[in-house]
C-alpha cells in the first residue's frame, strides 16, 4: 500500500505541474526518510547507477540526434521539401495535405525530434494550407499529427530511451518500427484523400502557377534523403551503432545546412545550448526516476503490480489492454520522458513473466506514447501549433486531431493484431 501511495504522489504533484526531476528526487527521499525500514541506505547504490547511466553508449546518442534535428530545423530544408511536393501535387483534391503528410514523414525520418518538426510544419506548412483554402481544423490536424511522427519514425528519441530502459538493441527498435511508422502515415494519406472526396469543401484543390521540374524536385529530396539512408542505413546494415550514426548525422547536417546557405556561428550557437538544455532535461529526470525506483521497488511496489497480473489476472491480452489504456490515458496528463521512466520500469518485469518480445511491446508503447503530444490538455504539439498560428483557435486544433488520435489508436490496434509488420525487417 505504501508503495501505491507513493506512485499516486508522484502522479498527483506531476499534474500540479512541479519539475519533474525534482519530484522523481524529492519523494523518494520523503518515503525514504519517513519510512523506518528504510532509512537512506537505500541510495548507497545510487552513486553506481548514476555512473551506469553516464557510461551508457546507447543513450549517447540522444543529445547527437537532438542536436542533429535542431541543425536541420534551421537549414532550410523543410521549406524546400514541402515547395517541391505540393506543387508536385498540384491539381489533387487533397494533394496539399497529402505532401504535408509526406513531408512530415520525412522531416521525422531526418530530425527524429518532434518539437522541432511540429514548429517547422506549423510556419511552413499551415499558412499554405490556410490560404490554399483548407478547413481550418482539417489544416491544424493535419500539421499537428504530421509533425509527431518522429516518435515512432526512426530515428525517434523515444525508442532510443525505451531501448535502454528495456534493454533491447535500440538497432533492432528502429528496424521494428519502419513497417509501423508506414502504417500510421498510410493511415493520415487515407484520411485526408476520404475526407476530401465526401467533403471537397474542406480541401480545395491546389492550384499553383508555378511548375516543378524533376530537376528542382531531386535537389529537394536528394539531400533529405541521402542523410535518412546515411544515418539509417549504417545501423540497419550493421555497419555503425546508433550513436557513431547519429555522430554522423550530425556532421551531414552541418554539410547540409552548409550547402543550403544556412550554417553559420549563431545556428551553432542554438543548436549547442539547446541541445544541452533538452539533454540535461532527460538525464536530470532519468537520475530522479533512478532514485524513485530504488525507493519503489524496495517497498515491494514492481512486486505487487507482478504478482496482481500474473496470479489474480493471469491472461497476458488482459495485462496488454490495460497497460496500452494505461499509458494512453497518462498521456492526456505527462510527458513521454516521464511514461518511459515511471510507467515502463514496472512493466518490463510483468512483459517478462508472460513471455512477450519486449521490441514488439516497445513499439506498441511507442505507437501509443504519439498520441500523447496530441491529447489535450496537456499535447505539446497544441501548444507549439497554437503558439505559431493566430489565425486558428483552439477549439478548431482540439477538433481537428481527434480523427488523428483516433487514426493513431487504429494503428496500434493493426500492429497488435498483425505482430509480423514489427518483425518484417529483424
Amino acid at each position: 500500500m505504501i508503495a501505491l501511495l507513493m506512485f499516486a504522489v508522484v502522479l498527483v504533484l506531476l499534474l500540479l505541474g512541479i519539475p519533474v526531476a525534482f519530484v522523481f528526487g524529492t519523494v523518494a527521499i520523503v518515503f525514504a526518510a519517513f519510512i523506518p525500514t528504510l532509512g537512506f541506505e537505500v541510495f548507497d547504490i545510487l552513486p553506481f547507477r548514476i555512473y551506469g547511466i553516464m557510461n551508457n553508449m546507447t543513450l549517447m546518442a540522444v543529445p547527437l540526434f537532438i542536436a542533429m534535428g535542431l541543425i536541420l530545423e534551421k537549414s532550410m530544408m523543410a521549406e524546400k521539401l514541402l515547395s517541391s511536393m505540393s506543387l508536385l501535387f498540384r491539381g489533387v483534391r487533397g494533394g496539399l495535405g497529402v505532401s504535408v503528410v509526406l513531408v512530415g514523414a520525412m522531416l521525422a525520418a531526418s530530425t527524429g525530434i518532434v518539437s522541432a518538426s511540429v514548429v517547422m510544419m506549423s510556419v511552413i506548412a499551415l499558412p499554405l494550407m490556410l490560404k490554399a483554402g483548407y478547413d481550418k481544423s482539417l489544416a491544424a490536424g493535419t500539421v499537428a499529427a504530421s509533425g509527431t511522427l518522429g516518435q515512432i519514425i526512426p530515428p525517434s528519441i523515444i525508442l532510443i530511451i525505451l531501448g535502454d530502459v528495456m534493454s533491447v538493441s535500440v538497432g533492432d527498435l528502429f528496424k521494428a518500427a519502419v513497417l509501423p511508422g508506414l502504417v500510421l502515415v498510410g493511415l493520415y494519406v487515407a484520411y485526408i484523400l476520404f475526407i476530401s472526396y465526401i467533403k471537397p469543401e474542406v480541401a480545395p484543390v491546389y492550384e499553383a502557377d508555378e511548375k516543378v521540374s524533376p530537376k528542382e524536385l531531386l535537389f529537394s529530396l536528394f539531400p533529405p534523403l541521402l542523410l535518412m539512408v546515411s544515418v539509417l542505413g549504417s545501423i540497419f546494415a550493421g555497419i555503425a551503432s546508433p550513436t557513431e550514426s547519429a555522430a554522423f548525422g550530425v556532421m551531414g547536417a552541418l554539410l547540409l545546412s552548409y550547402v543550403n546557405r544556412s550554417l553559420d556561428a549563431q545556428m551553432i550557437k542554438y543548436a549547442s545550448l539547446e541541445t544541452v538544455k533538452l539533454t540535461g532535461m532527460i538525464f536530470m529526470i532519468l537520475f530522479g526516476a533512478t532514485a524513485f525506483s530504488l525507493v519503489f521497488n524496495e517497498l515491494g511496489g514492481t512486486d505487487m503490480i507482478l504478482d496482481f497480473f500474473s496470479n489474480d489476472i493471469g491472461n497476458v491480452w488482459v495485462f496488454i489492454a490495460v497497460s496500452m489504456f494505461a499509458v494512453f490515458i497518462l498521456g492526456f496528463f505527462i510527458d513521454f520522458i516521464e511514461i518511459s521512466f515511471i510507467i515502463v520500469p514496472i512493466l518490463v518485469p510483468i512483459m517478462n513473466a508472460f513471455g512477450i518480445d519486449p521490441i514488439w511491446f516497445a513499439v506498441l508503447i511507442a505507437l501509443n506514447l504519439q498520441a500523447s503530444f496530441l491529447t489535450p490538455p496537456f499535447g505539446l504539439a497544441l501548444f507549439f501549433l497554437k503558439g505559431a498560428s493566430k489565425d486558428i483557435t483552439t477549439l478548431q486544433i482540439y477538433k481537428g486531431i481527434i480523427p488523428f488520435i483516433l487514426l493513431q489508436l487504429a494503428a496500434l490496434c493493426i500492429v497488435i493484431f498483425f505482430p509480423d509488420l514489427v518483425f518484417a525487417f529483424l
